[in-house]
């Protein structure tokens, strides 16, 4: 199906959007890189989906506003934007940083939620193998994104444009000030991860190396209705490097979800 990019106004912010596919409402939260193209996996979700692909405040394309300081800032904005989909209720995506401001969104409000799916996401620490990864360089951070380095071969062989590399050091500089001084984690969200009451669907690559697998169990342990599938031969971009894969294991979860 086609995908078109609009840019909607949500209160005094406007930000780029990619949309595509019909059916119940679907809205997927990016990570820390940014949002730069619709996806194979955005493809297969938009099969039977509406999807919504938001870029952040502070990334790319979309608004820097003044008022963005933190997660949570990020997180009621988008209880807002929430509010302003025509849909009753959505299924909630988000991936790494986009996982984090799910989960906080999701532990605020589930009110207009009916499922949340996160993959990979940031705000919890690791009991195990916790890495900080705003020491690594640009090369560091592309590989130990992957765990199949021929896709960090073709992208560090890819020479960015002008306008590319102005989206990565913006997404960059937004991603250092809201996250590098807790290192990607909220101590205090564990406590409040009760609140989610909707059927969650946690998954992770079984060789991400910014958090271990095992992450996947501290958050199963705190969410009520939530479910973990360990994505084989996968880093931290599990729906990117097994797209076919991931795609089909989260529209089986959406089906699933009454």
């Amino acid at each position: 199906m086609d995908n078109q990019i609009t840019f909607p106004l949500i209160g005094d912010t406007r930000i780029r959007m990619f949309r595509g596919g019909r059916g119940e409402a679907v809205v997927f939260l990016h990570g820390g890189a940014g949002l730069s193209v619709w996806t194979p996996f955005f493809q297969k979700v938009s099969e039977g989906y509406d999807l919504h692909v938001p870029e952040h405040p502070g990334f790319g394309q979309s608004d820097n506003p003044q008022w963005l300081n933190s997660i949570a800032d990020l997180s009621l904005f988008y209880l807002d934007f929430i509010d302003s989909l025509e849909a009753e209720t959505v299924h909630l995506i988000g991936n790494s940083f986009g996982g984090w401001i799910a989960a906080e969104l999701a532990a605020r409000d589930c009110s207009r939620l009916k499922s949340l799916t996160l993959i990979g996401p940031s705000g919890l620490a690791p009991t195990e193998g916790a890495t900080d990864i705003f020491r690594w360089s640009h090369e560091e951070n592309t590989r130990n994104l992957f765990h199949n380095q021929a896709i960090a071969d073709r992208a560090l062989g890819t020479a960015p444009t002008v306008e590319q590399l102005a989206a990565q050091l913006k997404n960059q500089t937004t991603v250092v000030r809201l996250g590098a001084a807790t290192r990607l984690v909220n101590p205090d969200l564990a406590r409040w991860l009760h609140r989610i009451t909707v059927p969650t669907h946690i998954l992770w690559g079984e060789h991400d190396k910014l958090a271990p697998a095992s992450t996947a169990e501290i958050w199963k342990a705190h969410i009520p209705q939530a479910r973990v599938t360990i994505v084989a031969d996968a880093g931290h971009l599990p729906h990117a490097e097994k797209a076919d894969v991931v795609g089909a294991a989260v529209v089986q979860f959406l089906a699933g979800v009454k």
